[in-house]
């Protein structure tokens, strides 16, 4: 499944896609410091994560999700591009986009290097987080409170997966899967990048409200009688 290549458009789409992606790893590693202020020191949590303090947070991650994505576009549009004009995907990868290219493109390599390391910066952090998150709890003494500070923590245990699986998936595809058929790269790519995040991240929030626990078991037994 090839796709032609139109450069303004294509750019314009890959800035959206990678720059959505590195917004919601920042959202993802803000939550993991949530998480961890509400159960190492919850009697401060509402003194230090004030509603201006996460209005600050919230920008400062805007920005620096869409600065670091912003140099993506305009180091490809200064590239030369021969005849050939199919991407692999489709949709517009920075990797897949760069392969197109017939003029030195080394800059891009090393700034999309840079950029995944961001990512892998964030998912670092993230894990760090957890890490004190567990060390918290082993001081706690009673095990009722253990699982109630665990519960807290099971959906954005899930979105940290939902998440990054699908990334790592589809660097593993890309790199080292050349000789698997270009029609299951991108099967696998639409569906473990675009469609399965979306589809369960809904599901992962709503899975812990009892209003929604109720009406499935009631579906449920309904079908079953």
């Amino acid at each position: 499944m090839l796709l032609k290549f139109h450069p303004m458009p294509a750019l314009s789409q890959e800035f959206f896609i990678h720059g959505f992606s590195v917004l919601e790893s920042s959202v993802l590693l803000i939550m993991s410091f949530d998480r961890y202020l509400a159960i190492h020191n919850p009697l401060r949590y509402t003194s230090i994560l004030t509603m201006v303090r996460i209005a600050q947070i919230g920008i400062v991650f805007s920005f620096k999700s869409m600065f670091l994505v912003l140099p993506f576009p305009f180091t490809l549009r200064s590239l030369r591009y021969c005849k050939k004009n199919q991407l692999s995907h489709s949709y517009c990868l920075h990797q897949d986009v760069m392969k197109l290219a017939c003029s030195d493109n080394r800059i891009d390599v090393i700034y999309n290097f840079f950029g995944a390391h961001c990512l892998m910066v964030d998912f670092i952090l993230i894990a760090v987080s957890y890490i004190l998150i567990l060390k918290t709890l082993l001081g706690i003494v009673c095990k009722k409170e253990h699982l109630k500070a665990l519960n807290t923590c099971v959906s954005h245990i899930c979105a940290v997966i939902i998440f990054y699986l699908p990334i790592i998936n589809l660097v593993i595809v890309y790199r080292f899967a050349c000789h698997v058929s270009p029609l299951i790269n991108v099967l696998m790519a639409n569906v473990l990048h675009l469609l399965v995040p979306p589809l369960m991240n809904p599901i992962v929030c709503c899975v812990k409200t009892k209003q929604f626990r109720v009406r499935v078991v009631a579906k449920l037994c309904q079908r079953k009688i």
